[in-house]
Parts: structure tokens; C-alpha cells; sequence
């Protein structure tokens, strides 16, 4: 199973994590882990997901998001495990 991680980061406001998981359920993405936190009026959100039956493509569903949270001031990444993993490995 290839694992996307999916982060979300911004200004607090009502229904970010509902409008995020949403978007998941109506694409039949899995979350299997989820983190999130305020400070400072500033949320924070990491997901781990599977998205293996899932209705939309990686590339399809990252467009998509990053939409989503343009639309709610949010900056939303979508990126495989192994990126993720890549990125944070210092």
C-alpha cells in the first residue's frame, strides 16, 4: 500500500478539517492517521492516507485539494510517503 500524506496549514476557521474530509470520503480515500493542532489562531493538519480506492489519480486529487484550500485562504499539500519521507530526512 503507497501512502499519501496530505498537509494543511493556515489560518483557523470553521469546517477545514470537514471540508478536507469530505473531499476524501467522496473520492474513497482512507484516512489511517490524523494530527492536528491550533497556536496562535494558526491551524496545522497532517493526514496519512490510502488512497488505493480512490476515484481520482494522485496528481488529479493534489490539483484538487490545492484548490480546495486556495478557496479557504489554506495552503493544502499532497505528496506519496516516499517523498515525504525524502523531504524530512536530514
Amino acid at each position: 500500500m503507497k501512502k499519501v500524506i496530505i498537509t494543511v496549514i493556515g489560518k483557523d476557521t470553521v469546517g477545514i478539517i470537514a471540508k478536507v474530509c469530505t473531499y476524501l470520503a467522496e473520492h474513497n480515500v482512507n484516512i489511517l492517521d490524523i494530527s492536528q493542532t491550533i497556536v496562535g489562531g494558526y491551524f496545522n493538519m497532517m493526514m496519512v492516507t490510502d488512497p488505493t480506492g480512490s476515484t481520482v489519480k494522485a496528481g488529479q486529487m493534489a490539483d484538487e485539494l490545492t484548490a480546495l484550500g486556495e478557496g479557504m485562504g489554506l495552503s493544502i499539500r499532497v505528496m506519496g510517503e516516499d517523498i515525504f519521507h525524502a523531504m524530512h530526512r536530514i
